[in-house]
């Protein structure tokens, strides 16, 4: 799946609008465009740093929230950090090459947008902004159903390949925004599988009814309130065999994301999956569910490179996009990290944000001795290499 070539690439950036904004949650507070020209972010951990300092009350709690009492969410990240790699010295890494084929998309690394709602909680211009930057990172980007612009106004703005994501459910409705996915240029369909019911989700609960933004996806105009709420979440008697019917009229390959356990990646690629991710929904699902990282090993084993995996979940540095292609993945996806970016310094933020990870990756592969994606094994990680003897 993978396919590596000669040579570096550094992308040009994205000017950010200078100036203040209003946060379109209603708060009225400005939000600064540009980050601190003082003490610009250097890292993932810095971005989110600055982001809290410029996000409304409901911006933060919306976007870095999580189910229940959070464990999963906190296990994401803790799980990156038990995993050791496996450092090398003595090797010629003056070339390092990111680039990677995906769904038949050849990209200069393997790091994607992932899709998460309500990106005008962080910047007015919502995804239209957030694809921009994407673009300009060379970064696939995956469209939430609950978008805050159409998928004909993000797909316009993009020059990077976008996919669009569907929640799990029969009807026409799954039919019509399928159809105009393929009809807008997306490249491929991520459905998600995780979400029949949604369990509690403490902090979000206080501050839904304050997010009063358009959902022009699902018809949803903005000051509807909490109409949003239970639309386009998928339908909880959604199985294999609406699965099935989805698989026979769906226009595009079809990603299942939010699989973790082995025998239910097994029968997705059987019944035809182009792809897999392997994700707990960010710690929005069910609390509790295993770290991705963990989940991951036991997933790629059963698939056996037949499709592509993908991990989503608590990756903040280039090390955790190489412990994530050591353990099997083809690529992983950022989440909250990107929103950062966003409401930090727009397009730009989201730009630096991925170049930031892409140039960490960089780094991490040299100092473990690996030159190209397609180099990167499971003996990058020190627990394998030492197993292996």
């Amino acid at each position: 799946m993978r396919r590596a070539r000669s040579g570096t690439r550094r992308g040009g950036g994205v000017t950010a609008r200078k100036g203040t904004r209003r946060r379109p949650d209603g708060s009225g507070a400005p939000a600064e465009a540009s980050a601190t020209a003082l003490s610009p972010p250097v890292s993932v951990p810095e971005f989110e740093s600055a982001a809290r300092s410029r996000f409304s009350r409901v911006a933060w709690e919306y976007i870095n929230s999580g189910s229940a009492d959070e464990v999963t969410l906190r296990w994401n990240r803790e799980s990156f950090d038990r995993v050791r790699l496996r450092g090398r010295v003595l090797v010629d890494v003056a070339t390092i090459d990111t680039r990677t084929t995906l769904l038949g998309h050849d990209l200069p690394h393997p790091i994607l947008l992932a899709p998460t709602s309500s990106h005008m909680l962080a910047h007015p211009e919502g995804e239209v902004e957030t694809v921009r930057g994407a673009g300009a990172a060379g970064a696939v980007m995956v469209v939430s159903t609950l978008s805050n612009r159409s998928i004909e106004d993000v797909t316009a703005a993009s020059r990077s390949p976008v996919w669009f994501q569907l929640y799990a459910e029969d009807g026409g409705r799954t039919r019509e925004l399928a159809e105009r996915a393929k009809a807008a240029g997306c490249r491929a369909l991520c459905v998600t599988v995780d979400l029949a019911r949604v369990y509690a989700r403490d902090r979000e609960s206080k501050i839904a009814h304050e997010v009063n933004l358009p959902f022009p996806n699902l018809g949803i105009s903005a000051g509807a309130g909490g109409a949003v709420r239970g639309k386009g979440r998928g339908s909880a008697s959604f199985d294999w065999t609406s699965l099935e019917r989805l698989l026979a009229f769906a226009p595009l390959p079809v990603l299942l994301k939010g699989i973790l356990d082995p025998d239910d990646a097994e029968r997705a690629v059987q019944m035809g999956a182009a792809g897999l991710v392997v994700s707990n929904h960010g710690g929005r699902g069910l609390d509790t569910l295993p770290a991705t990282i963990d989940a991951l090993p036991a997933v790629v084993d059963r698939v056996a490179g037949r499709v592509p995996l993908l991990l989503d979940g608590g990756v903040r540095r280039g090390t955790d996009v190489l412990k994530a292609l050591a353990s099997g993945a083809s690529a992983v996806l950022i989440g909250r990290p990107y929103l950062y970016g966003l409401g930090v310094e727009g397009a730009n933020g989201v730009h630096r944000v991925v170049e930031i990870l892409r140039t960490e990756l960089e780094q991490a592969m040299a100092l473990t001795g690996r030159v190209s994606i397609e180099a990167i094994d499971r003996t990058v990680l020190f627990e394998a290499a030492r197993a292996s003897g």
